[in-house]
């Protein structure tokens, strides 16, 4: 029986609690499932490589695209957003001057969503460039290092040491000079450092932080319906709430978003051609290479790092390795349905938490090909009873 011990009392453990107790989830396969997974797992990593591969000819066909837009006067997003403060800063108001600015550079103003939130144009006149550059670089060393603590427990400090060099090189942007133009990044360092603070029991920092990434990029908002799953499985139920007020919140900016651009759209505003490119796994794996270091390193490297990623995470087992598979896996396959070509910066919101996982791929794939050896390890975590 899975179980807490409560005086002579036992108690059944949550959803998440079964998954807590089984530690490091690969230690509890059978042998012969753990040797099937490995078999479709070196599969999965030559597919993976072809796959990443073929994302090359989607690159130049963007490239193709993107040389057609410029060669009629579109000088490309950070420009625009660029455009857009500097008119903020003069005092104009965000939804007058970004549907102008969109309208007359070929963008499309509808749907809503193809507005950005006016928080970081915002900001940009309160903080200015310069206050952006060092916001990045903070965010991302304090990202680092609460990834770091929070992984104190479970990683030896080799680990914890790979885990400060990964977050560094795949969230090389937030040091660049325009990163206050860059929506996803800054909405991906939000989450990032929101999922590392994540405490039972102090939860609030990452309230903040997950919030503010919402106000930055709506598409942050599945993040908060993972963590209401992963709250409520967990029968945490004053978590449970703060999150849901969380979501209202989210919800209630994105509401009023939508409608101050509703009010500033005309009848013959462009439309978006929509998101139904369904490019799939190639798309991910390739835009993680595109948008990290591994644009420097072969595809058929780029491409099973990216996935390797991912087996680490999974690997890691209990709650947060629940919330990380459920979040990437879900916003992975996101990506693969919906994005387009030119939109394949979206990877950016699972960035830089993403490729921590590479830390903790070979303590993963360890565990994994012990199972399938047969030596597998007792069983550890929170389980109590009998």
């Amino acid at each position: 029986m899975l179980g807490t011990v409560i005086g002579p009392r036992v108690r059944p453990l949550t959803p998440l609690g079964r998954v807590e107790a089984l530690g490091r989830p690969f230690r509890a396969l059978r042998p012969g499932a753990a040797l099937i997974g490995l078999v479709l797992l070196a599969l999965a990593l030559v597919w993976s490589g072809a796959a990443t591969q073929r994302f090359d000819e989607v690159k130049q066909a963007r490239a193709a695209e993107v040389a057609k837009k410029r060669a009629s006067g579109r000088k490309g997003d950070l420009a625009l957003y660029q455009r857009i403060n500097d008119r903020v800063d003069r005092g104009e108001n965000y939804y007058t001057v970004a549907l102008d600015e969109q309208r007359n550079n070929h963008y499309p103003t509808r749907p809503f969503v193809t507005v950005r939130m006016p928080t970081i144009a915002w900001a940009s006149v309160l903080l200015g460039p310069l206050a952006w550059k060092w916001l990045g670089l903070g965010l991302l060393a304090g990202t680092g290092l609460a990834w770091a603590a929070h992984l104190r427990h479970v990683t030896s400090l080799p680990e914890r040491l790979l885990v400060l060099a990964l977050t560094i090189v795949a969230g090389w942007q937030a040091v660049l000079p325009m990163v206050g133009l860059k929506h996803d990044v800054i909405a991906g360092l939000l989450l990032s450092l929101g999922f590392a603070l994540y405490r039972p029991g102090r939860w609030w920092p990452a309230w903040i932080a997950v919030l503010l990434a919402v106000l930055v990029r709506e598409l942050a908002l599945p993040f908060v319906l993972v963590w209401a799953f992963v709250a409520l499985t967990g029968r945490r139920w004053t978590e449970l709430r703060a999150v849901l007020l969380l979501l209202a919140l989210c919800i209630a900016a994105i509401a009023l978003h939508a409608f101050a651009v509703h009010a500033a759209q005309l009848p013959n505003d462009p439309q978006s051609p929509g998101w139904t490119e369904m490019l799939g796994l190639p798309l991910v794996w390739g835009s993680f290479a595109d948008v990290t270091p591994l644009q420097r390193v072969p595809a058929w490297v780029a491409g099973p790092a990216a996935l390797l990623a991912l087996v680490g995470w999974a690997g890691l087992g209990g709650r947060t390795g629940l919330f990380a598979l459920l979040w990437f896996g879900g916003m992975s396959v996101a990506v693969a349905l919906f994005a387009r070509s030119n939109t394949f910066y979206w990877v950016l919101l699972m960035l830089p938490a993403y490729f921590i996982g590479l830390a903790l791929a070979p303590r993963a794939l360890a565990d994994w090909v012990q199972s399938a050896l047969g030596r597998r390890a007792r069983r550890h975590g929170t389980l109590i009873g009998a």
